[in-house]
């Protein structure tokens, strides 16, 4: 989708977006009294109450333009209850993604958003115009009536021209990388297998200018990568290990953040195999591997004053004759034994070997991301990450997260839990005899292969990944993008405060 940046409305558009306000006894235009008179208002304020706009919270109301509109329609957003004031920018990133997701075949809009400022509403029809089409064929193509929204005027009569373009840049980049975690998500596992998924990540990096390295199933035994040789033995698709390195420069201040990401590409649960009614979306079961490709790449386009390393392991996980049994004991990178109880909890083997790589980096914070268990659903929902960790840090990404509308929870790793992980024949094993708790349990998993000193929180997305419900706000449906903005508001909050 393009965006401009214009005065006035200098040419007829299609469509015409305008907010709309709930009062007590009517509705009220929003955004509009520099550019429309007040005859022309209540023009659009009665047609549209005559079509049923209620000012709602993202009620799409769309009317013919009245005279004197240089427009085809206008389309109308509730912008819900409250003074203008009280309006958060979530809710108006919502109510621009609903706009543009409204207005599927229309070539061209402008938009009087603006007065609800210019980012979030940029950020806003940035991921709600999003569309994933690579494996449609002509035939089922959609037309052009079903095409996305194709560019939107944002119609700022008075302001500061190049601080709005400066900040139609960043939203714009926070959306595009929102958009390459979301397209990797999207592409079938018949596509993105841990090799292919290794040489897209690399290309993308390598293009960036970012140092890149790969490890193949050859060198992963050789370094004693256990846990990612595991999970993917079972495979004809053998794992892979990528590498990625945003060096910020001296101006980062020597801070560094480690990024590891679950890049299961296809998750059968192996051996332990899960049921049939579902596996489908196990496609979007490396989620968190997307989203650290695209909050480095992120990071190198921002110019991010941090330097960010990027370890991301990718496998296939898969039930064969030659795949990881129910009681097998595996040595992860570092040393540290694993007694395999349940093979469909393979999504921490791997990151547990990539965490003790990414420590050998040094790094001042670590965050994991991971599509990582079922329990994170039982717990928040589909819409809430669950974030644990380090008290402090754990707090702080959370907070960060729910400022960009990521809505990430703080959760606690309660010390009776690890007793549970305790194993008949190794050092730990890889879950517990019992189902409370799992969400909580498997970070204490985790922190067992994180660097004592450390910062570092893990972020459970399982549900926030992956939207199997119908689309709302900006989220479409299947890949969210969750949580690339979460890690971007850490490294901003790092490069900024240390």
């Amino acid at each position: 989708m393009a965006l401009g940046v214009s005065r006035k409305i200098a040419k007829r558009h299609e469509a015409i977006i305008v907010g709309v306000a709930r009062g007590k006894k009517s509705i009220a235009l929003d955004g509009a009294d520099p550019v429309w008179d007040k005859d022309t208002q209540s023009a659009v304020v009665a047609a549209l109450k005559a079509a049923g706009a209620t000012g709602k919270a993202e009620q799409v109301t769309r009317i013919p333009a009245p005279k004197g509109i240089a427009a085809q329609a206008v389309v109308g957003i509730g912008l819900g209850a409250g003074r203008r004031d009280d309006i958060e920018a979530e809710q108006i990133r919502r109510i621009a993604g609903t706009a543009a997701r409204s207005l599927t075949g229309v070539g061209s809009a402008a938009t009087l958003l603006h007065s609800r400022g210019i980012a979030p509403v940029v950020e806003g029809f940035c991921l709600g115009a999003y569309s994933f089409t690579e494996f449609r064929s002509p035939r089922s193509a959609p037309d052009a009536s079903a095409a996305p929204l194709g560019s939107v005027d944002l119609i700022i009569p008075e302001g500061n021209a190049k601080k709005a373009e400066k900040a139609i840049a960043r939203s714009v980049a926070i959306a595009d990388a929102v958009a390459i975690a979301r397209d990797f998500v999207n592409t079938p596992p018949s596509h993105l297998y841990p090799g292919a998924f290794a040489e897209r990540a690399a290309t993308l990096a390598a293009d960036a200018g970012l140092d890149v390295e790969v490890l193949d199933e050859q060198a992963l035994e050789s370094a004693g990568y256990g846990g990612i040789v595991a999970v993917g033995k079972g495979s004809v698709r053998k794992p892979r290990l990528v590498r990625i390195a945003y060096r910020g420069g001296p101006e980062s201040g020597g801070k560094t953040v480690a990024l590891v990401g679950k890049g299961v590409t296809f998750d059968t649960g192996g051996i332990s195999i899960k049921p049939a009614a579902g596996m489908e979306n196990m496609t979007s079961d490396m989620a968190g591997a997307a989203a650290v490709i695209a909050t480095v790449l992120l990071a190198a386009r921002l110019e991010l004053p941090v330097t960010v390393i990027a370890t991301v392991p990718m496998a296939e996980n898969m039930p064969s004759g030659t795949a990881t049994r129910p009681g097998d004991v595996i040595t992860h990178y570092g040393g540290t034994t694993v007694e395999v109880l349940n093979t469909d909890a393979e999504g921490r083997l791997i990151l547990a070997d990539s965490l003790v790589r990414a420590a050998e980096d040094g790094p001042d914070y670590i965050i994991d991301t991971a599509t990582l268990t079922g329990a994170q659903m039982v717990a928040l929902g589909t819409r809430v990450p669950g974030v644990m960790g380090t008290d402090d840090f754990r707090d702080r990404v959370a907070a960060l997260s729910q400022q960009v509308g990521e809505n990430g929870w703080a959760m606690p790793m309660p010390a009776e839990l690890r007793a549970d992980l305790g194993s008949r024949v190794a050092d730990l094993a890889n879950v517990t005899n019992h189902r409370w708790g799992g969400m909580l349990s498997a970070s204490l998993f985790l922190k067992e292969f994180v660097a004592d000193g450390v910062d570092w929180a893990h972020i459970d997305v399982a549900g926030p990944a992956f939207n199997t419900g119908a689309a709302w706000g900006y989220t479409p449906k299947g890949g969210t993008g969750v949580p690339v903005r979460t890690m971007l508001a850490v490294l901003e909050d790092v490069a900024a405060n240390g």
